[in-house]
């Protein structure tokens, strides 16, 4: 299930369709050709045999006049580590290329400055001259917004700035920037945007900010409260998982049995509380580790 931060990335780049571009330029230094109107376009890219690929946001620039699309820019948010991505991104660029018929960028947004890093690795497809570096955004590039101005005329960059910067000095500044922009957003937007930027803030900006949006505010989002309760139903499901695992282990070596590398991290990885619970059971009477993973019965 995508993280709360990941879906309230995405939906600040669907929210605010200029959104990629004005990173790609003011943040990147890319150079975006001129356009009039910026498009969220569907990011389904399967191919004519179905299968499971789907951007995070697809945005087309668009030229009315000329009736003619200038460029579309995939946005990708990435919170880790996918060892998958370096092989889907080129499908993502050159499937949106083929579709729209115009020059595609790939922006990929992170909030963690060494997942920046990772996903800046060029990607060498294969073909000779072919390879793709991704243009990232990181927490280096996302600007510091301080200013009411600025803070009203682009919300969504004083909220992205929130995400990026909120645990740094500039917490509460940022805070009071996006307080300013507030007040001209629908109930909605308010809402989940209140929302995102207090719980990135450091714990002192938390309070200044809480303290003038007056006490006792809790989460008025529905989309905030949906994913805040499924992701401690989430929390609650890992919690059990783990303390399944580590039975496992504790029982194994409890026996002075040795726990080799591969059975501890199987072990580990396993998200199956049936499949846990028989090797709790196995672990009694297995006379080595690996037997546990090569048992099928019960």
């Amino acid at each position: 299930m995508p993280s709360v931060t990941h879906e309230a990335l995405v939906e600040l780049f669907k929210n605010r369709p200029t959104l990629a571009a004005e990173m790609l330029q003011d943040a990147l230094g890319q150079p975006v050709p001129t356009f009039t109107e910026a498009r969220v376009e569907s990011s389904d890219l399967a191919e004519i045999v179905p299968s499971d690929r789907r951007a995070d946001v697809v945005v087309v620039l668009l030229v009315r006049e000329q009736q003619r699309r200038a460029m579309a820019i995939v946005v990708e948010v990435q919170l880790s580590v996918d060892p998958d991505k370096p092989y889907v991104w080129p499908v993502y660029v050159t499937q949106t290329r083929a579709r729209h018929r115009c020059p595609t960028w790939l922006l990929v947004v992170t909030i963690d400055a060494g997942i920046a890093r990772w996903c800046a690795r060029p990607i060498d497809a294969g073909h000779p001259g072919l390879t793709l570096t991704p243009l990232v955004l990181g927490p280096a590039g996302v600007p510091v917004v301080t200013d009411a101005e600025q803070a009203r005329a682009a919300p969504e960059v004083v909220v992205l700035s929130a995400m990026a910067h909120g645990q740094g000095e500039a917490g509460e500044a940022i805070g009071v920037a996006f307080l300013a922009a507030a007040a001209g957003l629908d109930e909605e937007r308010r809402a989940v945007y209140g929302d995102l930027v207090l719980s990135s803030l450091n714990a002192a900006a938390r309070r200044m900010l809480e303290a003038m949006m007056k006490s006792g505010y809790e989460f008025q989002s529905e989309f905030a409260r949906s994913y805040v309760a499924k992701g401690v139903e989430k929390g609650r499901e890992q919690g059990i998982l783990e303390a399944k695992a580590q039975a496992v282990l504790a029982f194994l070596e409890a026996r002075g049995l040795e726990v080799p590398a591969e059975v501890r991290e199987r072990v580990l990885a396993s998200t199956d509380v049936a499949e846990l619970d028989r090797w709790i059971r196995r672990a009694a009477s297995v006379g080595d580790a690996r037997e546990l993973l090569a048992t099928t019965g019960s």
